[in-house]
């Protein structure tokens, strides 16, 4: 890795690796679009003078290595600045994503002990009632601060000096300290090490398929692993211009800075995909062949979403597997040759060894379904060392266990079946639950569905499928034996939902993962109650 992040003064820093060895030749790092239209491009060499300038606002307010940052910012260039400041410092950034409310903040800040977050006028009201010691840095644009004791994060960077040596820094040192999304359970926190980067920098080259001429944009949140491992850390490693949009997401404005940017390269996760579907193939006729590049995580793609993108966009899209603890491993990559199948979640990142497992850490064979792991022993570029301040079971001497189930297809790739409490027993079969709700995915009624197992006396659970339809669709009884018999002659007389109930949406983490264990939860509250009369099928082998 030495080759990649030294710098001319042989200092080791993130700050470096991301921006200071890319300056020269006005080489753009950063095109930012604001919501009305407003667009900015920055250069490597003004992200070095302007970041310069927020470390040592940081400095003078105490902030040295180690020390974490927090960034509850939405994607405008004041995000970009703070992120290589606080690395410059030689500290550690924090994301926070913007949709959380108080409580979520405080259980973030309070368990990292961050010294500083930095925010902007919009969500500054968040910090008001949050007991903490942290200083709190407010961007407010071209409006004074309004609380006299925040940081003024405009008029100190103005104060303050471009110049500051970046901090020496060791490769296992933390730059990120992050938490879980929290789909089976509460968040967690841990720390990314600076030699991470280098997994980084092999996802964008080898599975995104990123060359330097190629307009790349990843559309997920930077307050989440996937947005900021892959839209801001990644490319900027590789030297390479990065897209930030400060507004929500409508398919309307996705279509349109594809055209005007000239995007070639897409990423992001499948809710939106989903949301692009929902709008329909005339919403992205300007856009169709012009992608050539597409791809796709945080949750598996169901065949469906892969049809109508090859369709209406004329591009493969590609399913990569990751977790916040390890980054990308599993991936179709676009710019490797290997089979790709529908349902597969591809084959191991250079770099890692991903293998299925059984309950006694012996690695299966294919066809055999088992928990998702990788072998810590032959994955060099494997980083996660355990969550901060808990025990990690999942880390053992040679393995990580992800707690997901898969399985080993005969051409070596691996296909991802659900979360290890999402896998539904019933009748002796083990079902996943993606193969339940591809199926349900192919009927023209469903827009999107989450199958779970609901407890039975007889076959230890049933398949239960909480279903959102298409907005022209109404939910009846006529519909869900359609569907039911739909699952059933796609898949296996076994495996098809033997309730369905029709939902307006679906739980889901800030990020936008499915929360099934939310759902069975749910189920289990029910079953507590007096039953009442559910849409149950008859009595099916």
């Amino acid at each position: 890795m030495s080759g990649i992040t030294w710098g001319g003064e042989g200092v080791l820093n993130p700050a470096i690796i991301c921006c200071d060895r890319h300056c020269g030749a006005d080489r753009t790092a950063l095109t930012w679009v604001g919501q009305d239209g407003a667009s900015k491009v920055f250069t490597f060499e003004q992200l070095k003078d302007l970041s310069g300038r927020f470390a040592n606002v940081l400095r003078r307010h105490g902030v040295g290595p180690n020390d974490r940052v927090a960034g509850l910012l939405p994607r405008t260039p004041e995000l970009l600045i703070t992120i290589l400041g606080v690395w410059r410092v030689g500290g550690v950034y924090q994301p926070l994503f913007t949709a959380f409310g108080p409580r979520a903040i405080e259980h973030r800040l309070s368990t990292s002990g961050a010294k500083v977050v930095v925010t902007d006028a919009q969500n500054r009201a968040k910090l008001d009632d949050i007991v903490g010691t942290a200083k709190i840095a407010t961007v407010s644009g071209d409006c004074a601060v309004e609380r006299p004791a925040d940081i003024d994060f405009a008029r100190e960077l103005e104060a303050s000096s471009p110049q500051f040596v970046p901090v020496a820094r060791a490769l296992s040192d933390p730059f990120l300290a992050m938490f879980t999304s929290g789909t089976s359970g509460p968040a967690k926190p841990l720390s990314v090490p600076i030699r991470a980067i280098a997994a980084f920098m092999g996802y964008m080259r080898d599975a995104a398929g990123l060359k330097l001429a190629d307009p790349y944009w990843n559309i997920a949140d930077p307050g989440w692993a996937y947005g900021l491992y892959y839209g801001i850390v990644g490319p900027l490693a590789l030297g390479h211009a990065t897209l930030l949009f400060d507004g929500p997401f409508a398919v309307e404005p996705v279509v349109r800075l594809i055209a005007e940017h000239g995007i070639t390269h897409l990423a992001g996760p499948p809710t939106a995909f989903r949301q692009i579907i929902a709008a329909g193939a005339g919403a992205v006729r300007e856009i169709k062949g012009r992608l050539r590049a597409i791809s796709s995580a945080g949750e598996p793609l169901n065949p469906e979403v892969i049809r109508w993108v090859a369709e209406h966009l004329g591009v493969t899209i590609h399913d990569h597997y990751g977790q916040t603890e390890a980054g990308m491993v599993l991936c179709n990559h676009h710019a490797l040759e290997h089979p790709v199948r529908a349902g597969a979640a591809g084959f191991a990142v250079p770099g890692h060894r991903v293998v299925v497992l059984g309950d006694a850490d012996e690695e299966l064979p294919p066809g055999a379904p088992g928990e998702l792991a990788i072998d810590r022993l032959n994955s060099p570029l494997f980083w996660f060392a355990g969550y901060d301040g808990l025990p990690t079971p999942s880390l053992g001497a040679r393995y990580y266990r992800s707690g997901d189930t898969a399985e080993l297809n005969l051409d070596g790739s691996i296909s991802f079946v659900g979360r290890t409490d999402d896998v539904i027993t019933s009748s002796g079969y083990r079902i996943g639950p993606f193969d339940v709700e591809s199926a349900l995915a192919e009927h023209p009624a469903v827009l999107e569905a989450a199958a779970i197992g609901k407890p039975d006396p007889v076959r230890t659970e049933i398949v239960k499928a909480f279903v959102v339809l298409h907005a022209s669709c109404q939910p009846s009884d006529v519909l869900a034996e359609e569907l039911r018999l739909h699952v059933r002659q796609r898949l296996s007389a076994h495996a098809y939902p033997r309730e369905i109930e029709f939902v307006a949406s679906l739980p889901r983490t800030p990020s936008g993962k499915i929360q099934r264990f939310l759902l069975r939860n749910l189920e289990q509250e029910k079953a507590a109650r007096p039953p009442a009369r559910a849409n149950q099928a008859r009595d099916q082998p």
